[in-house]
């Protein structure tokens, strides 16, 4: 026989059966749609990750004191100081692969203005601080050079904290807030950049200059960290190199003795957060895929049926000729037709409800083509291995039983 007459053979006994044929595919339908969804899902989110550090800045570079230690427990980075002012200007004028260099001090505090207050963060850096980390001024200006020598109390500010102290739609330049009881005049208003993808506000902050935090607020000589950006993306470990032979000349670390300060790249954060989703990925795609076995349970399940249904048949074909090898490929190709057509539905419902939950719940959704091919790979597989052992019962039937069959 040929393969145009098993399938019409298949099709035949398929559409004498509709409704339990229809809830047999039923199963790989909900699976294959469920792995693309997942898949999608998953996928959507590691690019949204990628592309919320990208906007960072995807040559930035950021360099911190080390964690500290005493007996054995880890008191954490707050009180090391390990990188001074004199660090970050001879990064500047030594590194030749750092474009933009920033110090940067912060503090945790209360902003008010006057019957209104808001908890916030202040960020003390220079003017190179916004090309750094892509930030931009809406309304104002940024600090200058002499400001920042002069410790000036001047601040630019975010839509957040603008909202909570002066309300929506309003640019208060040259209005004086007051953080921790230290007054800052506000000069400049942030453009706003929304919420990353960790639920953090980008724009409940101010930002100051570092020798206004450092002197008037906080009372210190070091530096809590500093950001940099490289010439460019492919600069980034050339950068990092640099920057850690010079710190390490100039805290004369030597030998095999650890840094007393950390470097991190968006690189490295981009790995990091990628095998992260890559592997939640793999979870939400083995979960889905655990619905396609239980689909082909059910077309193992509903051609043992079949089987039993269609004995006579079976031993009347052998009796006219057939071989064993025959049959047993017929009712193979009804498993897989029954798997291959739910896979079709499948992925077009995949695909529909993907769009939909774009759509409608303004998730990131990325459907891979080798997620769909995967997806209708593995149903088909299911429909060979679940139809295979009641095929080869089939096969395996005595014709003059199966004629005898009641």
């Amino acid at each position: 026989m040929s393969i145009l007459s098993f399938l019409q053979i298949a099709f035949d006994a398929l559409l004498r059966n509709k409704t339990r044929t229809l809830l047999t595919m039923l199963g790989i339908i909900i699976g294959v749609a469920s792995v693309i969804d997942m898949l999608a899902i998953g996928q959507g989110s590691k690019r949204s990750i990628e592309k919320q550090v990208s906007d960072m800045g995807s040559n930035l570079i950021i360099i911190m004191p080390a964690m500290q230690s005493r007996g054995g427990v880890q008191l954490g980075k707050t009180n090391s100081r390990s990188l001074s002012l004199e660090d970050a200007s001879a990064i500047a004028a030594n590194c030749k692969s750092i474009a933009l260099l920033s110090p940067e001090v912060r503090n945790s505090g209360q902003c008010i203005y006057a019957h209104n207050n808001t908890p916030t963060d202040i960020y003390g850096v220079n003017e190179q601080y916004l090309g750094i980390k892509k930030l931009s001024i809406l309304k104002g200006r940024v600090f200058t050079e002499k400001e920042i020598r002069s410790a000036a109390k001047v601040c630019l500010v975010g839509k957040t904290v603008i909202k909570n102290l002066f309300g929506d739609n309003v640019y208060p330049i040259g209005s004086v807030i007051r953080f921790n009881n230290i007054p800052l005049k506000i000069i400049g208003v942030l453009s706003p950049k929304g919420q990353n993808t960790f639920g953090q506000d980008q724009d409940d902050l101010l930002v100051a200059p570092y020798t206004t935090v450092q002197k008037r607020m906080l009372a210190i000589q070091h530096l809590q960290g500093i950001y940099a950006s490289a010439v460019s993306e492919k600069e980034s470990p050339i950068a990092e190199k640099e920057i850690e032979r010079l710190l390490r000349f100039r805290h004369k670390l030597k030998g095999d003795t650890e840094n007393d300060f950390d470097i991190r790249t968006q690189e490295e954060l981009i790995k990091t957060f990628s095998s992260i989703s890559d592997m939640l990925t793999i979870l939400l795609g083995a979960i889905a895929g655990i619905s396609l076995v239980v689909g082909g349970i059910g077309i193992m399940n509903i051609m043992y049926v079949s089987v039993t249904e269609r004995t006579k048949e079976i031993g009347l074909r052998m009796s006219l000729g057939a071989k064993r090898k025959s049959i047993m490929i017929q009712f193979l190709t009804e498993s897989v037709l029954i798997s291959a057509i739910g896979g079709v539905i499948g992925i077009i419902l995949g695909i529909a409800v993907s769009e939909i939950i774009a759509y409608s719940l303004h998730w990131p959704v990325v459907i891979l083509p080798q997620a769909v091919l995967l997806a209708f790979l593995f149903c088909s597989m299911i429909g060979t291995f679940f139809g295979w052992y009641p095929a080869r019962k089939a096969s395996r039937l005595d014709p003059i039983d199966a004629l005898r069959y009641e």
